[in-house]
C-alpha cells in the first residue's frame, strides 16, 4: 500500500532551515518550561503514597477532603477522579518512613460514614527509594543513548551515529517539555515510554539512513542532497504507514485507557509525532552539515569491495590448489 507514489523526489532539504528553526524553539521552549515550571515527579520517584478508593456511587470528593483535612498525616495530600467519578485516588508526601501504622486502616476509619467503599490499592515508596529509581531511570536514558551511538556508528559511519543523537536529544527534549507544560506525573511509566521512544524514533531513523545509504551507492545523484531528498520520499509510504498505525493504537490509550495509564500515552503520543518529524527533518538535515562527502564514500566502497574481490579470489586459488 502506497500513500505517495514515487514519481519525482519531494524537496525536503529545502525545507530543512524552516524545520530545524521550529524544532530550536520548541527545545528552548523545553527546557525553559524545565528550568522554571519543572517536572511533577509522582511517588516512584519523589517518594510518597497513594490510596485509591473506590465507592458503590459517585464519590464524596469534598466530604472526603473535610475528613481528611484535620489529620496531619494527610496535610497538602490531594484528592482526584481516577477514571470514572465512583473512584479516587488520594495522594500524598507522606511515606513509610513517617507512618508506623497501616495507611489504608487510618483512611478506611476517616472516611466511615462517607458511603459504601473499599481500599482497592495502597502503594508507599520511600524518598530514599525514590531517588534511587530517579538516578537509575537517568542512567538507563544515557546508557542507552551510549549503546545507539555505538551502534550506528559502527553499522553505517560516524556523522549517521551523531545525526542519529541529536535526532533522539530532539524528540526526548521536546517530549519532556511537554511533560513538564502540563505537569503529567513523571513515574516509571513516563521513564518506560521515554525508553520506548528512543527506540522507536531510532528504528525510524535508522530506516531513513539505511535508504540514503543505499541511495549514495545506486542513485546517479552526486549530490547529497538530491539523494537525501529521493531516498526519504521512497521510505514516505512506509513511514507515513508505521506512524499513523502506532499513533491510532497510542490515541486509543489515551482517550480511553484511563488515569492509571495517562502519563505513558501522553508521553508515547508526543513521542510518535516528534520522532517521525525528526527522522526527516532533523536527522537528514546534519548529515549535510556535517559536510558528508559522496564522492569520498562512494571511493571506500569501491576500495573496500576490491579488497573483498581479492581476498575471495585468493581464497578460491588456495582452494584449488593453486597457491
Amino acid at each position: 500500500m502506497e500513500f505517495f507514489k514515487y514519481t519525482r523526489p519531494y524537496n525536503f532539504m529545502g525545507k530543512s532551515k524552516i524545520a530545524i528553526a521550529i524544532s530550536l524553539f520548541l527545545i528552548i521552549a523545553s527546557y525553559a518550561l524545565l528550568a522554571t515550571k519543572g517536572l511533577n515527579y509522582g511517588i516512584d520517584f519523589a517518594g510518597g503514597t497513594i490510596v485509591q478508593v473506590k465507592y458503590d456511587k459517585k464519590a464524596p470528593i469534598e466530604e472526603m477532603r473535610e475528613r481528611l483535612k484535620g489529620d496531619p498525616l494527610f496535610q497538602d495530600a490531594s484528592i482526584t477522579e481516577f477514571g470514572s467519578p465512583d473512584e479516587v485516588v488520594i495522594r500524598m508526601k507522606t511515606s513509610s518512613k513517617d507512618v508506623q501504622q497501616d495507611i489504608g486502616d487510618v483512611v478506611r476509619k476517616k472516611l466511615e460514614g462517607t458511603g459504601k467503599f473499599e481500599i482497592r490499592r495502597v502503594d508507599i515508596v520511600g524518598p530514599k527509594v525514590g531517588s534511587e529509581l530517579r538516578e537509575k531511570g537517568l542512567m538507563a536514558m544515557f546508557l542507552a543513548i551510549g549503546a545507539i551511538l555505538i551502534y550506528v556508528a559502527f553499522r553505517f559511519e560516524w556523522r549517521f551515529a551523531v545525526a542519529s543523537i541529536f535526532a533522539l536529544v530532539h524528540d526526548v527534549s521536546i517530549a519532556m517539555g511537554a511533560i513538564s507544560l502540563f505537569q503529567v506525573d513523571v513515574n516509571l511509566d513516563v521513564l518506560a515510554a521515554l525508553l520506548t521512544l528512543l527506540g522507536y524514533s531510532l528504528n525510524d531513523t535508522i530506516i531513513v539512513f539505511d535508504r540514503i545509504r543505499e541511495g549514495i551507492v545506486t542513485s546517479k545523484e552526486t549530490n547529497l542532497e538530491g539523494i537525501i531528498n529521493e531516498s526519504i520520499t521512497k521510505t514516505l509510504s512506509r513511514t507515513t504507514l508505521t506512524s499513523l498505525t502506532t499513533f491510532f493504537v497510542i490515541l486509543t490509550l489515551f482517550l480511553f485507557g484511563g488515569e492509571i495509564i495517562y502519563p505513558f500515552s501522553f508521553t508515547m503520543l508526543v513521542g510518535i509525532v516528534v520522532g517521525t518529524y525528526s527522522s526527516i527533518f532533523v536527522a537528514s538535515p546534519i548529515l549535510l552539515w556535517f559536510g558528508f562527502d559522496v564522492k569520498n564514500y562512494r571511493a571506500k566502497l569501491a576500495e573496500k569491495a576490491k579488497r573483498e574481490a581479492e581476498k575471495e579470489k585468493l581464497r578460491a586459488q588456495f582452494e584449488g590448489g593453486m597457491v
